[in-house]
């Protein structure tokens, strides 16, 4: 088969086009990280996920965020440890992560409910960013329930001298 000179013209705007649709995906791609990572960093994500990172006003490196941490939140349902979210992610799909999110539970004090109030494509955003970073660094420590000892260092996370419980009803707010 014999291409023409003329035949060859005639592909140059469908290159054209085609290189352009492929830079407007690249730009939706870096605009969705950079989405993910704002998430992460006005949820808060790192004050807990990445350790010192809230003794050291956030001035910890990209490249250390999210990586778990060792340090304990002690409370009445036990003690859990902020997730190694770099490696978690990359045992789950993107359909998963958002699933896990949208459905299941967290101990305290994750605060899940919040998370949830996020949208699906911010949900995703969140887990392109993490899934970006790469996985790196150990899983935490597993949860210890409230009868069990730990010999790591902890938080304790009960509230002190709180006046009785009041109910607020929803016609009141």
């Amino acid at each position: 088969m014999k291409i023409t000179s003329r035949a060859l013209l005639a592909l140059f705007p469908l290159l054209g086009a085609a290189a352009s649709v492929a830079a407007a995906d690249v730009q939706a791609e870096k605009a969705n990280l950079e989405r993910g990572r704002y998430m992460v960093i006005t949820g808060g994500c790192n004050d807990c996920h990445t350790p010192g990172y809230p003794q050291n006003d956030g001035k910890i490196p990209e490249t250390a965020w999210l990586t778990g941490n060792a340090v304990g939140f002690q409370g009445p349902w036990g003690t859990t440890y902020p997730a190694n979210l770099r490696t978690f992610v990359q045992s789950l799909t993107e359909d998963q992560w958002v699933s896990r999110v949208q459905t299941k539970p967290f101990r305290p004090p994750m605060p899940g409910f919040n998370l949830r109030q996020a949208t699906e494509s911010d949900l995703r955003a969140i887990y392109q960013f993490i899934r970006s970073l790469g996985a790196t660094g150990q899983d935490a420590p597993a949860y210890a329930p409230p009868e069990q000892a730990v010999n790591t260092p902890y938080i304790e996370f009960v509230p002190k001298n709180l006046p009785a419980a009041t109910k607020i009803s929803a016609a009141t707010n």
